[in-house]
C-alpha cells in the first residue's frame, strides 16, 4: 500500500503544479522617459507625462517679462561701459574683451525687444536706464560708480571697469537664478535658453576677467 500511496501523493503534487497560475512579468512602459531639462548648474530629472502636458501650456508669466525688461537696461550699461575702452586704457586684451561684449550684448537687446514686442508688452529702449528715478538690476553700477570709471584712464581705469564688470555680470548670475526660481517662470523655449546662455557666457567673462584683474593688480604694485 505505501508505493501506491506515494504514487496517489506524486500525481497530485504534479497536476497542482500544471494548474497553478503563474504570474506574468510586468509590461514594460514602451514609451521613452521625459526628461526636463534643469536650470543652470542644476541636474536634469524625469517627468510624467501628465506634469509634461501641463508645461505644454505654459508659454509666459510675469516674472518672464520682467526678466526681459530688466536685462534690456542691464545690457545697455554693459553697453555703456565699453564705450569708454577706446579712449581710456591702451589694452588690448580690455580692448578686445570689449568688443566681445558689445557685440553680444547689441544683439540680446534686439532679441529680447523683439520677444517683447511680439507678445504686446512694454519695450524699454536702451536709454531708459540714464531716466530719473530708473531702477537699477543687481549688479549695475550707481551713477557715482560710473562717474569715477569714466574720470579715470590708465591702469586706475582697468581696475575700475574689471570690478566693476565683474559685479555687473554677477548681477546677471543673480537675475537668472531669480528667474528659475519662481515657480511657472522659464519654461518658454525662448526664454529657457536664452537665460541658460547668459548664465554659461557671463560665468567664462567672470573668470576671464577675474585673471586679468589679478596681471594688473601685481602690475600696479610693482
Amino acid at each position: 500500500m505505501r508505493p501506491l500511496a506515494a504514487l496517489i501523493v506524486i500525481t497530485v503534487t504534479a497536476a497542482a503544479c500544471r494548474t497553478a497560475p503563474v504570474a506574468a512579468p510586468a509590461a514594460a512602459d514602451p514609451r521613452p522617459p521625459i526628461v526636463q531639462p534643469g536650470a543652470p548648474g542644476e541636474p536634469s530629472h524625469v517627468i510624467t507625462a501628465e506634469k509634461a502636458a501641463d508645461l505644454s501650456q505654459v508659454d509666459y508669466i510675469g516674472a518672464d517679462i520682467k526678466f526681459m525688461q530688466g536685462m534690456i537696461g542691464h545690457h545697455a550699461q554693459a553697453i555703456d561701459m565699453v564705450a569708454f575702452l577706446p579712449t581710456h586704457t591702451p589694452r588690448e586684451d580690455l580692448q578686445l574683451l570689449g568688443q566681445r561684449i558689445d557685440i553680444s550684448q547689441r544683439d540680446e537687446i534686439k532679441m529680447m525687444q523683439e520677444w517683447l514686442q511680439a507678445r504686446g508688452q512694454q519695450v524699454p529702449g536702451v536709454n531708459a536706464i540714464h531716466e530719473h528715478g530708473a531702477v537699477l538690476m543687481p549688479g549695475m553700477l550707481t551713477a557715482d560708480e560710473m562717474s569715477r570709471l569714466a574720470a579715470a584712464r590708465g591702469a586706475e581705469f582697468d581696475r575700475l571697469f574689471l570690478e566693476g564688470m565683474i559685479k555687473h555680470h554677477e548681477g546677471a548670475l543673480t537675475m537668472v537664478k531669480e528667474l528659475f526660481a519662481t515657480p511657472g517662470a522659464g519654461q518658454d523655449v525662448a526664454i529657457f535658453s536664452f537665460a541658460s546662455d547668459v548664465d554659461a557666457d557671463q560665468r567664462m567673462e567672470i573668470d576671464r576677467m577675474g585673471a586679468m584683474l589679478d596681471t594688473i593688480l601685481k602690475e600696479m604694485r610693482k
